[in-house]
Order: structure tokens, then sequence, then C-alpha cells
């Protein structure tokens, strides 16, 4: 019986191809809009999460000034970390593999007729540690070269394309200022960070040179920290607080005049954000499944209108209402059905091309595929059945009566 239905349904899809297919519309643009909007936010999630992962691993960033939930306020009057605090913290704290010293400063790099505005880092070896930064060529520094402060540098990606496009940049000089830096190494691409930075944009040099011929103080604006492990992250932040609480002599009670950042706590709050957003757009979409389901429950409205005799003559010669109320409710679930196909085709389709577009990876959840198309289905049974009812319900003499 099922099936007998199945073939009547098909047939009178077929016998009123075009209005099907407006019916379904509906059902399509619903499903392949919850699809869509939910590959994208995956998509956006993972890029959030990546790009925070290419800032480091296991990173906590220390930073004067005070933190109050918002951009981090810092003044004159705000003390700036030492070397004894570097010293202290790698002698103190045990849960800890690597701490870099940075001090940045706006620079034009200049190579024989090439100029480029970019940043200096003055930092040590812990530097590449902590970012997780390779050289693509060349080399980082080597003892020697940290402890006598040499002007040598580790250029960007960025800064090399600028200065010396093609070419090999080992062992020529740039001129940084009124001094020259002798180029000994060349960093892997990172590509912009999710904040828009170009993090390619950079020199690094060793922190002594920096401070004698860049900075002219022994000043440490940021202390970057790489966890052993990522379960350490936790125990490594709070000993670094109640550390330079100590060594910063604040009182019990009184607000820190530094922030410890921790890179998870963004991935969270961001990734946090991105899937709230992905739900709220995933329910939006998921609206139009419902003006769909309206749509099937018009047309098949209409159709039981339509077709009064025939249900007229089928109850007259023998036909079950249950049989009736079965043609008229398969008829509107595969309607739905198909749509919720066709919408499931479109809705992949479009959200791989939008991640493809913007460089996005790709995330495909088989979950929300299977959810949409299953509530396609749904709405074809729950808007089907009113029509299917009414269809079942008719009394054969006034159907057959009917004109």
């Amino acid at each position: 019986m099922i099936w007998n239905a199945f073939i009547l349904a098909l047939r009178e899809i077929r016998r009123s191809a075009m209005r099907s297919i407006l019916t379904t519309l509906g059902i399509v643009i619903g499903v392949a809009s919850v699809i869509a909007m939910v590959m994208l936010g995956d998509a956006t999630t993972a890029y959030v999460t990546n790009s925070i992962s290419k800032l480091g691993t296991n990173m906590l960033v220390i930073q004067p000034g005070q933190d109050r939930h918002g951009p981090r306020i810092a003044d004159a009057n705000t003390k700036p970390f030492t070397h004894t605090d570097v010293e202290t913290i790698k002698r103190e704290i045990p849960d800890i593999h690597a701490v870099a010293p940075i001090s940045t400063q706006g620079m034009k790099a200049v190579y024989g007729n090439q100029n480029y505005s970019t940043t200096i880092a003055g930092s040590n070896n812990d530097y590449f540690v902590v970012k997780d930064w390779e050289t693509s060529s060349g080399r980082v520094f080597s003892a020697a070269e940290l402890q006598g402060g040499k002007a040598v540098c580790v250029i960007g990606a960025t800064v090399h394309r600028e200065l010396f496009g093609d070419q090999d940049p080992l062992d020529s000089s740039i001129r940084l200022g009124n001094f020259s830096c002798h180029v000994i190494g060349v960093l892997e691409t990172k590509g912009a960070s999710m904040f828009g930075m170009d993090q390619d944009d950079l020199i690094v040099v060793p922190l002594g040179m920096f401070e004698r011929r860049i900075s002219g103080n022994r000043d440490i604006s940021v202390i970057m920290v790489s966890a052993t492990s990522s379960s350490m992250i936790e125990n490594a932040k709070s000993a670094l607080t109640s550390l330079l609480q100590e060594r910063r002599r604040i009182q019990s009670g009184d607000e820190n005049d530094f922030n410890v950042r921790d890179m998870r706590e963004i991935v969270q709050t961001l990734s946090s954000t991105t899937k709230m957003l992905t739900i709220l757009l995933g329910a939006v979409a998921a609206i139009s499944l419902l003006v769909g389901g309206i749509g099937i429950m018009n047309i098949m409205l209409v159709s039981v209108t339509e077709r009064t005799r025939e249900i007229g003559i089928r109850l007259a010669i023998g036909a079950l209402e249950r049989e009736v109320l079965l043609q008229f409710l398969v008829e509107a679930i595969v309607l739905s059905s198909l749509g919720g196909v066709i919408g499931v085709i479109l809705g992949v389709g479009v959200g791989i091309g939008v991640s493809l577009f913007f460089d996005l990876p790709l995330v495909f959840n088989t979950s929300i595929v299977i959810i949409a198309f299953l509530f396609s289905t749904l709405v074809g049974i729950v808007f089907g059945y009113f029509p299917a009812r009414k269809a079942a319900r008719l009394n054969p003499i006034d159907a057959l009566r009917y004109e």
C-alpha cells in the first residue's frame, strides 16, 4: 500500500511539475540556508582557532598596564619589565620551557634603492620557540651574537619580499637608522593574524643590540612565555601572577599593574562567539523551512479541492479512509523530501564555494546535513497531515456531486 501511494505521489508531482517545483522551493531554500550557514560558521570558527594557534603554542603574554576587561590601560607611571624580572621567571617558574623578553619599535629598513617601514623586535631565540616559528632559510642567533649584541637580524617574509624581491637576502646587509644589520635568516610565512596584522612584517634582532642602538634603554615592553604543555598553562599563569605581584610590590586586594593573557582564553571566547552566531543564523534560516511547510500545506489543500471527485470515486468503490490519508500524506512527504535532497546539494555547494572564495577551511558537518534533511521530512509530515486528513474524511456522496 505504501509503495502504491508512493507511485501515485510521483505521478501527481510529475503531472503538475511546475507547481511542485514552486511548492518545494521554500524547503530547498530553507535546507540550503541552514546547511550553508552552519558550514560557514564552522569554517569561521576553525579559521579563528587556526589563526590563534599561529601566534604560538601554549603561550602566555605578559604586559604592563591594567586590564579592565577591555583594552589594556598603560600610562607614563606604568613600570616596564626588567631583565631581572625575566631571569627570575626563568629561575622560579617550573612549568615553562621558554621565556622571550620583547621590545619593539617602528623603523625604516633600507636595502639598495628600496626602503620599507616595518617593526623591529628585539628578543632572544626563545622568541622563535614561544611563537613556534621556524626559519625557511638561514639560522637564528648564536650565543655569541646574543651576548655581544651583534648587528645581525632575522627578517620576516614580507620584509624579504619588499626589500629583496626574488633575491636571496642571506649575508646581505640592510640599513636600520644609522647602522647596518647583517641578514642571517628568513622566517617562514605565517600570514595575517585573525586581528588583521601581518605577522611576517617584522625584523628580529638581538635584544642587547636593540637596547644599545635603537631604544637606548633596557626596558622590556612584553614578556612571552611558553608553558611545557597545555595542561600546565593554568599553573604557570597562577605562578607568574603571584611572582610578579611580589616583585612589583602589589598588596593583596590592590589591582595589578600588569596582565597575563592566556591565548586559549582568546580562542575559547572567539570560538564561543562564532558558534553562537552560527546557531543564530541557522535558526533564522530554519524559519524559511516553516514557510516552505506552509506552502506545502496550501498546495496540498488546493490539490485536495481539485481532486475531490477522484477522492469520492475511490471512497465509493471501497477505499478506506487511511488509504486516502496515506496517499496525500506520502505525496506531501515526497515533495518535502525532494526539496530536502535538492537543498542539501545546494547548501553544501554554496558552503564549499564561499569557503574557497574567502580562503576559509572546509568543514563538512554531517550531522547538520542529516538534521536538516530529517527536519524537511518532518515538515512534510506535519504540514501534510491536515490536508490528508481532510481528504480522507470527505463524504463520498458530497465528493461525487462536487463540480
